[in-house]
């Protein structure tokens, strides 16, 4: 794996669903399933947004969840579930209690199209952490560390200080699979 660069496997930035920091989150989901249609089919499909600024930088992401939590602020102050059941063992009739006590998506399809018409993808977007970068050179090991120690879904990937794609972890997953079955171990 010190062999495969990062570059060997990335989805370079054009082929990638991008939008502008000024769409509406309605914009973004379109931009995604265009993005989605016109993708390699062999492979998995996009499940995240690169944001650009007016000079056309990306700027952030916009992944599933942000999309999904958009849709109901509420979530902004609630914890992940994750460290709720870690400190706490919080089990499903606990998470419906909470989301009966909160009133999470009590009406999210009446709401839906005027919250994805309204909200502006800049205010919804990751920003990325440095540790969401990775050099185009570095080689496969070194991308499978950071994508695993940053619990990342994928990492942008630079040419100098430009970002040029996006290393996403379903791609360094099948390219792993693909070296493991090569190996033709007989069971």
């Amino acid at each position: 794996m010190e062999s495969i660069a990062v570059k060997d496997i990335m989805v370079p930035l054009e082929n990638y669903a991008t939008v502008s920091e000024d769409a509406t989150l309605a914009e973004a989901v379109l931009a995604l399933e265009q993005a989605q249609r016109d993708f390699d089919q062999q492979k998995y499909r996009h499940r995240a947004i690169l944001v650009y600024d007016k000079r056309k930088k990306i700027v952030g992401k916009l992944s599933q969840p942000d999309i999904l939590k958009a849709l109901e602020p509420k979530y902004e102050g609630v914890k992940d579930f994750r460290e709720l059941d870690d400190q706490f063992g919080i089990d499903a009739d606990h998470i419906r209690k909470l989301i009966d006590d909160l009133g999470l998506l009590k009406n999210p399809a009446q709401d839906i199209c005027r919250k994805a018409s309204e909200c502006k993808v800049k205010s919804i977007m990751h920003e990325p952490s440095k540790g969401e970068f990775v050099q185009e050179t570095a080689t496969l090991n070194e991308a499978i560390v950071q994508l695993l120690m940053g619990h990342h879904q994928s990492l942008l990937v630079t040419r100098g200080r430009e970002i040029v794609g996006i290393l996403r972890l379903t791609d360094v997953f099948a390219k792993v699979t693909d070296m493991i079955k090569a190996c033709n171990i007989k069971s």
